[in-house]
């Protein structure tokens, strides 16, 4: 796992296992990384770790404040290392993951949703914000849209290959219809360097390949600055945002689950922790107690004989 260009036989070996089980080009990279990390802190190769410097490791990462979250993802790829490539069973063993803080969702008001893409700075910003929040889609389902994917007839984008590996269908919106429409004839048919773009992707970057995620993040920044939105919000909340004004809305949770892609319940039942609507509308006992209390009707057993 060394520094240097050329790819050492135990990194190449690891890539195979990974690329053999279908890992993503970002778990891969998240996965070789975790273990660039382990070797440097070793100073030497991770096949010839012991058990000892797997529990100094996890201690080393605890007394330099690492986060929990990048705790849990340098230990998975560490994990990945010696349980599949170098089977060292008894080395995985000894690695643990920590529970992560359960956060509620940071979402944008309906009011706030409107300003900002009210104040895209562009017909293209405006688009792909809209695709996001309307749609409730994550920024790499966004930036790889290809025409082909819009099916105007039935009102439906069809996201393939998401996270996961699955498929699935989402409302196209009519005003969002209408936006992809006019970016289509606006869209540019050459690139900064003169180079004709091909068709397939509905945001085209450079050199064939799609717009990346970041600049999209940096789309949304700009609209959020000019909306007036302090709420330290990323890009994501737009999908947070169309997953809890649904529910605010009435929408069934396992509509809003198929939606947003959700391979389990408990991950888009967090929304009702922040569907402020929903909350607002529920008596509290509190205000029970101020109401006057009704007497019980008396059967016919309980009345007193004429």
């Amino acid at each position: 796992m060394s520094n240097t260009t050329t790819i050492s036989p135990l990194r190449q070996r690891m890539i195979e296992d990974m690329t053999a089980r279908q890992l993503g080009p970002h778990s891969q990279r998240s996965h070789i990384d975790s273990c660039k990390r382990f070797a440097a802190f070793l100073k030497r190769s991770p096949d010839t770790a012991t058990l000892e410097d797997i529990r100094r490791f996890q201690l080393y990462l605890a007394e330099t404040g690492t986060s929990i979250c990048t705790r849990n993802r340098i230990m998975t790829g560490l994990r990945f290392l010696f349980r599949v490539t170098l089977r060292r069973l008894d080395l995985a063993a000894e690695i643990y993951h920590l529970r992560e803080p359960q956060k509620i969702p940071q979402v944008l008001s309906p009011d706030e949703a409107c300003r900002l893409l009210a104040v895209a700075s562009s017909l293209k910003a405006r688009v792909m914000l809209s695709l996001s929040y309307g749609c409730g889609l994550r920024a790499g389902e966004v930036v790889r849209l290809k025409a082909k994917h819009i099916d105007s007839a039935q009102k439906i984008i069809r996201i393939e290959q998401a996270k996961g590996r699955k498929d699935r269908n989402v409302m196209l919106p009519s005003e969002t219809l209408d936006l992809l429409r006019q970016w289509w004839k606006a869209r540019p048919n050459r690139d900064d360097a003169g180079t004709p773009i091909e068709e397939r992707w509905l945001f085209p970057g450079k050199r064939g390949k799609p717009m990346t995620t970041r600049q999209l993040s940096r789309l949304f920044h700009e609209a959020a600055n000019a909306a007036g939105i302090r709420k330290n919000v990323t890009l994501h909340a737009l999908r947070h945002s169309f997953a809890t004004h649904l529910l605010e809305r009435g929408t069934d949770i396992r509509i809003i689950q198929a939606l947003l892609g959700h391979a389990k319940l408990d991950a888009t039942a967090r929304y009702t922790r922040v569907a402020t609507a929903v909350i607002a509308s529920i008596q509290s006992p509190l205000d029970l107690l101020s109401q006057p209390r009704k007497r019980p009707r008396k059967s016919r057993q309980d009345r007193p004989p004429a």
